[in-house]
């Protein structure tokens, strides 16, 4: 219960401060930077966006049985519990101090946790006298006082954490983009056949972040500082980006953690400002080579200046999505959006530092992790249906999926089944080349199991490997597949 009440009072100061001080946050924040690689991976693939719910669920069962663990070393003496929960406390400290947007104050929140989880631990421990019947009841007393007020603490810095109403700051927001994306194609998906919709819903949309919590700033208070090696340092409001013109562009995001065939991959309206304009505005210096940002949680990343400023990439700050103000997970009130280069030497979400830099001189979030530096995205493609290891029809079968080759564009897609010749497919209407493209093609199946696998080709001539690479450092290669069976009758 110490363990509890030191948690509660460090959330509820951290309320007061600032939410990403919390320690609990800031310790579970450390742990996913402190993650190898292989275990990142794995709990995307088995969690998806539910990977951040399993690490704290996770964290919260270890924590409890170090309470356990504290409270049998402790019979005859608390200075074992208290050496535990002092260590516990220091580690708040420390975690809270390591991130990267840790202020002076920050660190009256774990400090807190600490004084609390010490004195509630030694007065448990002073009323617990199990051999007399008043010891036991004055215990049990004292337990459920400090769970009472544990809860009260952890509900009040809920509360203010969440009192910055940013819901109905992105409610007031009104987009009136002056050059509006053109109509989706009605044959730009085969949906009725297996393929997801041309456009994402907006709660269908992937995540991926390193963000415990999901920041909570107002449009009223964002700011962009726009500096490092330029002529003009400037410092934009939310206001600013709305008095300059704004566009609407069909772009399809993908995640460098996506897998062959993973499902990483997802399109919408982006509504926001041209990128190269606004920098051009700043006045980049020769020899920037990369711009490196930063998000509101000290998240940072480089992009490649030469991308963002190539004609027609598209490159542009986005406050809107599918015609409405960015959902707060998706990065509101603004984030980077940069096609045809994976989101994390992209897509910055909760952007509020832009620095002109160079390759040499910044590292960004994943390059400090050794991941690739420049990241394009890769020509690929995905089998949807059919799905694994389903039973389908004997005879005529429509098989369907996705490619994308961004800045480039899908030429062709081609299917074989069980190794045999390649069959080029069906594909939808283009609707931009940085956008995913839908492809079907029907199959005569004898009874029986298959496998069928997918490649795709771009307009300059390249066709997806064959071989197969993980997604880190720079994206993941290789052919999709798919074991089914078909079977009479059905």
């Amino acid at each position: 219960m110490s363990v509890a009440a030191a948690l509660a009072a460090g959330h509820l100061v951290a309320g007061l401060i600032s939410p990403l001080a919390s320690p609990f946050l800031a310790v579970g924040n450390t742990a996913i930077d402190l993650t190898p690689h292989p275990v990142k991976d794995f709990a995307i693939r088995t969690f998806g966006e539910n990977d951040k719910l399993v690490l704290l669920g996770g964290m919260a069962v270890v924590l409890a049985g170090l309470g356990v663990v504290a409270g049998l070393l402790s019979r005859r003496s608390p200075w074992p519990g208290t050496v535990l929960a002092g260590a516990l406390g220091l580690l708040g400290v420390a975690a809270v101090l390591a991130r990267p947007t840790s202020t002076t104050w920050a660190v009256v929140a774990p400090l807190a946790s600490l004084v609390a989880g010490v004195l509630a631990f030694r007065w448990l421990w002073s009323r617990e006298k199990p051999a007399e019947e008043p010891g036991r009841r004055r215990f049990l007393a004292s337990t459920a006082a400090i769970a009472a007020g544990a809860g009260v603490a952890a509900l009040g810095g809920q509360w203010l954490a969440g009192r910055v109403d940013v819901e109905a700051s992105r409610r007031a927001i009104t987009l009136r983009p002056r050059v509006k994306a053109p109509e989706i194609p009605f044959d730009a998906d085969f949906v009725r056949e297996g393929t997801p919709p041309f456009m994402t819903p907006l709660d269908k949309f992937y995540r991926v972040d390193t963000a415990l919590s999901i920041p909570r700033l107002r449009a009223e208070d964002w700011r962009l500082r726009v500096h490092g090696m330029v002529d003009n340092e400037m410092v934009l409001t939310y206001d600013d980006l709305l008095r300059r013109p704004l566009e609407e562009k069909t772009i399809t995001l993908v995640c460098v953690s996506n897998e062959v065939g993973g499902p990483y991959i997802s399109t919408a309206n982006f509504i926001g400002v041209s990128l190269p304009d606004l920098l051009r505005d700043a006045g980049v210096r020769p020899g920037a080579d990369q711009l490196a940002t930063r998000s509101v949680d000290g998240w940072t990343c480089g992009t490649p200046v030469e991308s963002i400023m190539a004609p027609g990439s598209n490159a542009m700050l986005a406050i809107g999505m599918n015609g409405e103000p960015l959902p707060l997970e998706r990065g509101f009130p603004v984030r980077m959006v940069v096609p045809g280069l994976y989101g994390y030497v992209s897509a910055t979400k909760w952007l509020v530092d832009m620095e002109l830099t160079t390759f040499d001189a910044f590292d960004p979030y994943w390059v400090q992790r050794t991941w690739a530096k420049k990241a394009p995205v890769k020509t690929m493609s995905r089998i949807d249906r059919p799905k694994s290891f389903e039973r389908v029809p004997a005879g005529k079968f429509v098989a369907a999926g996705i490619a994308w080759a961004q800045h480039t564009g899908i030429d062709r897609v081609e299917v074989r089944v069980d190794g045999g010749p390649w069959q080029e497919t069906t594909l939808s209407t283009e609707v931009n080349v940085d956008t995913w493209r839908m492809w079907r093609i029907e199959l005569d199946l004898k009874e029986g199991n298959h496998t069928v696998e997918c490649r795709a080709t771009d307009r300059k001539g390249y066709t997806q490997t064959d071989q197969r690479a993980a997604p880190i450092p720079d994206g993941a290669t290789g052919w999709h597949s798919m074991v089914f069976t078909s079977v009479a009758g059905s």
